[in-house]
């Protein structure tokens, strides 16, 4: 299986943005579909966006909708998060996964070949 690896976490204050990547080391993301997930501390993991492989985006929460987008570069070597307006509640460890079935879904299950994650703090 490939490995994911994801960058750009950080600590940002409140109404901040940041923008995750998630590469998989010699292996193209360009015909996946690549979801998003955050762990909050004492949480489970739970899905906030996917990139499916003709490029469309989907967001899995209210909250989320309008602040977070996925997308993937021409090349297809890179995916990424762009986290805008952020928020205290947005803290955590954001992970990104390939798709077992290449189809979108909220369903963590569907998805393997995690990464380690990166860590995402909002905090004034």
């Amino acid at each position: 299986q490939s490995q994911l690896v994801e960058s750009g976490g950080g600590l940002v204050r409140p109404g901040g943005s940041l923008r995750l990547s998630c590469v998989a080391p010699g292996f193209t993301l360009r015909d996946s579909t690549i979801g998003w997930f955050r762990q909050a501390p004492g949480k489970e993991r739970e899905a906030v966006s996917c990139i499916d492989s003709s490029g469309d985006s989907t967001n899995y929460a209210d909250s989320e909708k309008g602040r977070f987008t996925s997308s993937r570069d021409s090349a297809g070597n890179t995916a990424y998060l762009q986290m805008n307006s952020l928020q205290p509640d947005d803290t955590g460890i954001y992970y990104c996964s390939l798709s077992r079935y290449n189809l979108c879904s909220n369903d963590v299950s569907n998805f393997n070949s995690w990464g380690r994650g990166t860590q995402v703090t909002v905090s004034s």
